[in-house]
C-alpha cells in the first residue's frame, strides 16, 4: 500500500467514527490526517520528478554513448589504453607483451622489465615469471640450422 492509499484509510477511518470536530480532539485529528493527505500528495509529485528526471537521464546517457562511439568508435577503450602504453616507451627500446593467465590482458613492457625475470600484471596484481635461459637456447639452435 502506497502512502496516499494509506492516509485515505486514515482518513475514512476517522470519518467512519464520526468525529466531532466541534471538539478539540476532533479538531486535531482532522488537521492531522489534512496534513498528512497534503505531505503524500507532494511526496508522491516529487517521486513522479524524480522518475521523469530518472528518464530524461537515460536518454542523456544514451545520446552521449552514441556520440563518443561516433567520435571514438565502438570498442575503443582496449585500444586506447594499449596505444598509450605504447607511446610511454621510448622509440629506441624494443617493446614486449603478454598476456596475463588469470585476467587475460595483454601487458606491455621494455628489455630492462624482461631481464627482471618477472613482471607484476597492474590489471590483477598477478607475478608473471620469465625463464630467459629458454629463450637463448631457442635463438643458438636457430643459429646453428
Amino acid at each position: 500500500m502506497e502512502i496516499t492509499e494509506k492516509v485515505a484509510y486514515l482518513k475514512g477511518l476517522a470519518e467512519g467514527m464520526d468525529l466531532d470536530t466541534g471538539k478539540k480532539e476532533g479538531k486535531l485529528l482532522a488537521a492531522i490526517i489534512d496534513v498528512l493527505e497534503d505531505i503524500a500528495l507532494e511526496l508522491s509529485d516529487i517521486e513522479d520528478a524524480q522518475e521523469e528526471l530518472g528518464d530524461g537521464l537515460d536518454a542523456v546517457s544514451d545520446d552521449l554513448e552514441d556520440v563518443e562511439d561516433l567520435l571514438y568508435g565502438e570498442d575503443d577503450e582496449d585500444d586506447d589504453e594499449d596505444a598509450y602504453e605504447l607511446d610511454d616507451l621510448g622509440e629506441d627500446e624494443e617493446c614486449y607483451a603478454t598476456t596475463c593467465p588469470t585476467c587475460e590482458e595483454t601487458i606491455y613492457f621494455d628489455e630492462s622489465v624482461l631481464e627482471d625475470g618477472a613482471v607484476i600484471c597492474p590489471n590483477c596484481g598477478e607475478k608473471l615469471e620469465f625463464d630467459l635461459d629458454s629463450l637463448d637456447e631457442d635463438g643458438d639452435e636457430d643459429s646453428e640450422g
